[in-house]
């Protein structure tokens, strides 16, 4: 009697374990089984046990069976339910959080973003704005200038030309993937970040919205800064024959010049004179004064931007200035004919009629003057990193001039 108390108790013990809602159920049948084996009727009683027992056994094939469809038996049940649903669960999810990543959505456009901004060559971009709004405002006689009209005419030309900025910095990079590979490996072309079919589809892209614009807006002085841009900045970059006139140091310099220091300076403010203000062209002393000092500083960063690029344009075969002369004696030029603008500079603030022109033009060319002097005395010629940053303070210095301009009076 004692075996079958045995065999009952432990399926009762995993029935309740498995369906947890006939554990009252199962504790009354070991109750009557203990208690009918030490009770006066035990004949009876052991029938009363034998047909409990004989009901848990027909109860636990149905149970077998439930639970095989799942896919186990009594012993292995709950771990295989279990390792089934894990990872079923994780491959799911995993799966899921692959496709619909947030972060990994938001580090590739912010990855694409990055190569787009080092392709439109910043400093590049930031010098055309800045100096097409210093050259808009010579333009402005009176307060009332500054209207609707006025950011309007401003932002069509910023607009257009940096379209136009874009396609010429590209061109350039299009031309000079190997050359980059050496000076500038961080550029998306030379780095393999974007193809070369990317690169096209970009600058042909940007110099397409560029005319466009140009010519919806209708403003001629607008349009012939567009083609005259685009005339040279591919004549300068792109290799075929008679062209490619970065090889040549004269020409290369000259293309520069005649951009950021003739085109830029004469045209966006016929652009505001003529077409915005509807008043007949001037060329007034502050515009002189701008086209002037802009030649030095375009010479300079013509002259500029080779040295740090020394080491692939002797590769390849572009005679810049500092490849034929040197980048020592190219440096010290530069920052003499900086320092002799900033010094004609000062002799026009100081003939100026207006008293806050004075100040601001003469203080403000001597601090600058001050500045670059002291920098370019820091600066290790033998270091390409020490080079390069100083080419990025002319930059800024270009940037600063921009500001100065407009109070040229």
């Amino acid at each position: 009697m004692d075996s079958v108390l045995f065999r009952c108790l432990p399926h009762a013990s995993s029935h309740t374990a498995v369906t947890g809602g006939d554990f009252c159920r199962t504790r009354h049948c070991a109750a009557i089984s203990y208690a009918s084996s030490y009770g006066p009727n035990a004949s009876c009683n052991q029938r009363k046990v034998q047909n409990e027992y004989s009901c848990l056994r027909l109860r636990k094939p149905s149970l077998n069976h439930h639970y095989k469809g799942i896919g186990g038996g009594y012993t292995f049940q709950k771990y295989d339910i279990k390792f089934v649903v894990k990872a079923t669960s994780e491959k799911s999810f995993g799966s899921e959080s692959q496709a619909f990543d947030p972060k990994s959505v938001l580090d590739s456009v912010k990855n694409s973003l990055d190569a787009f901004y080092r392709f439109s060559r910043p400093h590049t971009v930031i010098g055309t704005a800045l100096s097409i709004i210093s050259v808009s405002l010579l333009a402005v006689e009176k307060i009332s200038d500054i209207s609707p009209l006025f950011f309007t005419g401003v932002l069509e030309a910023v607009v257009a030309a940096l379209f136009m900025n874009i396609y010429i910095v590209g061109l350039n990079q299009l031309s000079d993937v190997e050359i980059d590979k050496i000076n500038k490996p961080y550029l998306p072309l030379a780095s393999g970040e974007y193809s070369f079919g990317t690169g096209v589809a970009i600058v042909s892209s940007f110099s397409i919205l560029s005319f466009w614009l140009g010519w919806i807006v209708g403003s001629w002085p607008l349009f012939w800064a567009l083609f005259v841009s685009f005339v040279l900045g591919t004549a300068y970059s792109i290799n075929v024959p008679l062209l490619r006139w970065k090889r040549f140091a004269v020409l290369a310099a000259m293309c520069i010049l005649a951009v950021r220091a003739v085109i830029v300076q004469l045209a966006f403010f016929l652009h505001m004179q003529t077409h915005v203000y509807k008043r007949p062209p001037v060329f007034s002393r502050p515009l002189i004064f701008a086209t002037a000092f802009m030649s030095f500083f375009s010479v300079v960063i013509a002259l500029f931007k080779d040295i740090p690029d020394i080491e692939g344009d002797k590769i390849f075969g572009i005679q810049s200035f500092s490849v034929r002369l040197g980048q020592k004696p190219v440096f010290w030029t530069c920052v003499s004919l900086l320092e002799i603008a900033y010094g004609v500079a000062l002799l026009v603030g100081a003939s100026s009629p207006c008293l806050w022109s004075k100040i601001f033009t003469g203080l403000g060319h001597a601090v600058l003057a001050a500045i670059l002097w002291y920098q370019a005395k820091s600066v290790d010629l033998k270091s390409k990193a020490s080079i390069t940053s100083f080419y990025m303070f002319i930059w800024k210095l270009f940037y600063a001039e921009y500001l100065l301009i407009p109070f040229v009076r």
